[in-house]
């Protein structure tokens, strides 16, 4: 049997016939559901936490990918390509996206991380000072406006938690390094943290060499009484970062680490740098909880894309391409209130929550012919605005002693619009500039029922929508030149029952089962000369279970285990440049199975660590037509490690090895490629190793 398939066997195994002890474990505290701490066992909806280990142990600390597979419902795939933001989905949402991160809303300590239509990115994420991130799945993601497949929040540590210097090297294949410096320090009321890190490769294909250097602080002060102000600020700089681009079916075969020739005739690459910086002032006073939060940032992009982006047809009646360089200079800002207020209705305790937000995007858009690497002709110049506000209302009521009942209704407007500077009389390329306007009310309603202290059955229902993306909106079908102000917001109905159990004290299961139905899914119409545009279609459905286990077991041993089983389907068919989508046709990018296992030994007298990990992932399909699929994979990894004191420093060391079997495999494809260039191979056995220091003060 295979090595890999057997390790994730043996986590299923272990993980559930289980001993028992007279100490029952604590229930994770989440906040992102209720937007208030609270239990995981009194929130009607899926949700999960990765702590510490789960995010550090053993790992680069470069891509949330590297732990976000230990979350059943997610797909988080390493593309090899730091040119290319990560591709996340939450059960089936933004699997399709090429552009960024869709689907799902993004926040690190408070402050949005996608933009107000709908498009995010992860890369200026810190993971190094990370305390924790929860992943919020199903129908109460659509309290957080512009998304439908879920929420992924990540938490900074706390100066009070960490005090000390802490560093971090790291070395490994495909000329790999990363350094890190951590600090924090808490004095009286006023505690911080700042971290930086570098990291480069060479990258495991040709032509993805990439370096990021990056900056994190975070300051709390407490003002007296019950009132903290917290001031959080990155930077991010990945200058360069080279595209090796996809490969074909043979391509791939023949020589999975080579780049196509495209990407040294127009030396095909992207350069980000984006600054941010927040604040958060939060008061208590009686049974309410203030909270106010104001953000600002600013994030340039170059982009060299792999064709010149000249006239398809030349002709001086229509400039038909944006050329094959973007660049992107956005200005974005925001701000959010927010007042709980614990009450009582009819004897039983309730808690209302009452906010509005408000976010603006700037983007100046220009596009230029890509002269072989250099800039050429400017062929787009325009200004992209789009503004997001909104209200929403949130109440939880434990309206018996075993019941919780929890609902939430949010009213959200979207506003696009776009300034033409590129007029050129005698020509198509006249004023195209434009303006469309979104609204939509989204409700929540989940409750819960407490079968016993320690396990609880819950459902819940909502409906989300999702706007396009500046990036689909970018061109209009048939080549006419400005926005496809045309396309309409997804619109989604979304049905949850789950369970949630403490099984004696050792072993926790969570269990959900769901569907989705999707009207006027946002789908490819064309793809062509470097342009893709984009249509509204018929309904989809997403139906699935997703089941996780945390395991205590005797000797040291922990086990891990999530299980998803995704079925996509398109229940009305349309027609597309590349062909006629069938309906029964399954949605591309989306495994049918994951499977995530996960070992962990600890011996605490001699400070050694390993963590065998298995994943496995069934096939994908790589466009809507369903003509292709990348084979379903198994495979392994391992990480040992060991931790001692040298009088008053924590010394730790790591080696980790991923890719055990050394599996041929292509880790993430690229959607309705054009060119048939779908697979996104990944690198057979590969290692890292790593040293930590810290101090403490």
């Amino acid at each position: 049997m295979n090595p890999a398939r057997t390790a994730v066997l043996s986590c299923i195994m272990l993980c559930l016939p289980l001993a028992v002890r007279a100490q029952q474990p604590e229930d994770a505290v989440s906040v992102t559901a209720t937007r208030t701490e609270r239990p995981s066992l009194e929130v009607p909806a899926s949700i999960d936490t990765l702590y510490g280990d789960d995010i550090h142990f053993g790992r680069p600390e470069v891509n949330l990918s590297e732990s976000l597979g230990s979350v059943p419902g997610i797909v988080a795939q390493n593309r090899q390509n730091y040119a290319q933001d990560l591709q996340i989905s939450s059960r089936g949402f933004g699997a399709r996206s090429t552009f960024g991160i869709r689907g799902l809303s993004l926040l690190v300590d408070g402050i949005p991380a996608s933009m107000p239509d709908g498009q995010g990115q992860v890369s200026h994420i810190d993971l190094g000072s990370a305390d924790r991130i929860e992943v919020l799945r199903g129908p109460f993601s659509v309290m957080y406006g512009n998304a439908s497949g879920g929420v992924i929040n990540v938490f900074t540590r706390d100066g009070a938690a960490e005090q000390g210097v802490e560093g971090r090297l790291e070395a490994g294949s495909f000329g790999t390094k990363r350094e890190s410096l951590e600090a924090g320090m808490r004095s009286g009321n006023m505690d911080w943290l700042a971290s930086g890190a570098h990291f480069e490769t060479d990258g495991y294909r040709d032509h993805s060499a990439a370096k990021r250097d990056q900056a994190n602080a975070k300051l709390r002060f407490g003002l007296g009484g019950d009132t903290t102000f917290t001031l959080v600020a990155n930077a991010f700089d990945s200058p360069n970062t080279q595209d090796p681009l996809g490969l074909t079916r043979a391509q791939a075969k023949a020589d999975p680490t080579q780049s196509v020739s495209g990407t040294t005739t127009f030396n095909t690459r992207k350069s980000v740098r984006q600054n941010q910086a927040g604040a958060t002032l939060e008061h208590r006073f009686g049974a309410n909880t203030l909270s106010a939060t104001l953000y600002s940032g600013q994030r340039n992009v170059n982009q060299f894309l792999a064709f010149q982006g000249l006239n398809p047809v030349p002709s001086p009646s229509n400039f038909g391409s944006s050329g094959g360089v973007i660049d992107l200079a956005t200005s974005y800002s925001g701000a959010g209130l927010r007042l709980t207020h614990d009450a009582a209705l009819a004897g039983r305790p309730l808690t209302l929550t009452l906010g509005g937000e408000y976010e603006s995007m700037d983007q100046r858009r220009k596009g230029f012919v890509n002269n072989f690497g250099a800039f050429g002709a400017l062929r787009r110049d325009e200004d992209d605005t789009v503004s997001s506000s909104a209200v929403y209302a949130q109440a939880e009521w434990h309206f018996a002693e075993k019941w919780i009942a929890m609902g939430g209704v949010r009213a959200n407007r979207v506003s696009f619009g776009s300034t033409d500077y590129l007029i050129v009389p005698g020509t198509l390329n006249l004023d195209n500039s434009g303006t469309r306007d979104f609204n939509a009310t989204t409700p929540a309603l989940g409750i819960l029922y407490r079968v016993a202290p320690a396990t609880s059955l819950y459902a819940n229902y909502g409906r989300g929508f999702e706007t396009p993306t500046f990036s689909e909106m970018a061109y209009q079908s048939g080549g006419a030149p400005g926005l496809n102000f045309g396309l309409s917001p997804e619109k989604s109905r979304s049905t949850e029952a789950g369970i949630k159990t403490l099984v004696g004290p050792n072993l926790r299961l969570n269990a959900a089962l769901y569907d989705v139905e999707t009207h006027d899914e946002i789908v490819v119409d064309s793809n062509n000369f470097g342009r893709t545009t984009y249509k509204n279609a018929g309904k989809t459905r997403r139906s699935g279970i997703e089941l996780s286990a945390g395991a205590s077991l005797p000797y040291g041993i922990e086990g891990t285990l999530a299980w998803t089983v995704l079925d996509t389907k398109v229940l009305d068919g349309y027609a597309s440049s590349s062909g006629n989508v069938a309906a029964g046709n399954v949605l591309p990018g989306v495994p049918r199975a994951s499977l995530y296992g996960a070992l962990r030994w600890r011996h605490v007298p001699s400070g050694f660590t390993a963590v065998l990990e298995a994943q496995h992932r069934s096939r994908i399909a790589v466009d809507d037509i369903n003509s292709d699929y990348a084979d379903g994979y198994t495979i392994a990894n391992l990480t040992l490690g060991f931790a001692q004191r040298a009088g008053t420093w924590h010394l730790s060391e790591f080696v980790r090895v991923d890719n055990l079997a050394d599996k041929q495999y292509i880790g993430s494809v690229i959607v309705n490629d054009s060119n048939k260039r779908f697979f996104e191979p990944a690198p057979g056995r590969n290692s890292m190793i790593g040293v930590q220091a810290k101090l403490p003060l």
